[in-house]
């Protein structure tokens, strides 16, 4: 089975968008989702979205770069009570916005790992541009201890297998496909089938042949089939692999998905 570890369905257009998307995606043999959560005023959609639709697995949290109030480690924990949520997240660091004090981030960084290690659920990292302090984040506050995946990877083998090392998985995105991405396909080709997922990070990250297009999760195949070459396996058993990967990843997701009592 197909799986799209991360995308945002709740970015779409609107409501109509997001159900025609997975519509499409599940025709184009995408069978599982984690929608992923981007700030807490969103959660209540997301579940909802879940209830309609029990294939699509949902996260809770704050983005790095999300605005609104910030969510308490007590808030999170019960955010993560809803049936629906498999993960803490999407958390992390993101030095997008140039040099600056990015103190407040790795607080918020912080305050997602302890509410995942209170909730007992992995969490879902979003590191652009930070790659060594995303490590130190997560040995300083023992994130070893729930685990969970680097979401769009894109960092060189080293930091890799310090990630590794800590538990995580790893989950490639449209990325892998571009044309000036020849260094992380280089790394991709080296790293353990064991520990990838495959991603749209939709409506963002469109791979080729789609770039420039609004991303949609049917796309994830593309990821797979790209990921798959570099590993020098079969795309059958690719999916096959990133489908285990991904619910020893989100063991609750595979408890909703009735794989596991």
């Amino acid at each position: 089975m197909l799986i799209d570890s991360h995308c945002h369905f709740h970015l779409l257009e609107d409501v109509e968008s997001a159900d025609s998307a997975l519509a499409d995606a599940k025709a184009n043999g995408v069978s599982y989702f984690l929608n992923v959560a981007v700030n807490p005023g969103e959660h209540a959609r997301l579940c909802e979205f879940s209830a309609r639709h029990p294939e699509v697995f949902a996260s809770a949290g704050l983005h790095p770069c999300g605005k609104g109030p910030e969510p308490t480690i007590e808030e999170l924990v019960d955010y993560a009570q809803r049936p629906e949520i498999v993960a803490i997240g999407e958390t992390g660091l993101d030095y997008g916005a140039g040099e600056g004090d990015y103190t407040w981030q790795e607080e918020r960084f912080s305050r997602h790992i302890e509410a995942a290690r209170v909730a007992g659920l992995p969490i879902i990292v979003h590191s652009r541009l930070a790659p060594a302090d995303t490590v130190r984040v997560l040995q300083g506050n023992a994130a070893d201890a729930v685990g969970g995946v680097i979401h769009c990877f894109v960092e060189d083998l080293k930091t890799a297998h310090k990630l590794l090392d800590l538990g995580f998985f790893l989950s490639l995105s449209g990325i892998l496909t571009f044309r000036n991405a020849e260094s992380l396909r280089r790394t991709a080709a080296k790293l353990p089938i064991d520990r990838l997922l495959v991603e749209t990070d939709s409506p963002y990250l469109a791979p080729v042949p789609h770039r420039g297009q609004e991303n949609r999760p049917q796309w994830v195949f593309e990821v797979l089939k790209c990921l798959a070459d570099l590993q020098r396996v079969d795309s059958e058993v690719m999916t096959e692999k990133t489908a285990e990967n991904f619910f020893r990843c989100f063991p609750r997701a595979a408890q909703r998905a009735g794989l596991v009592t």
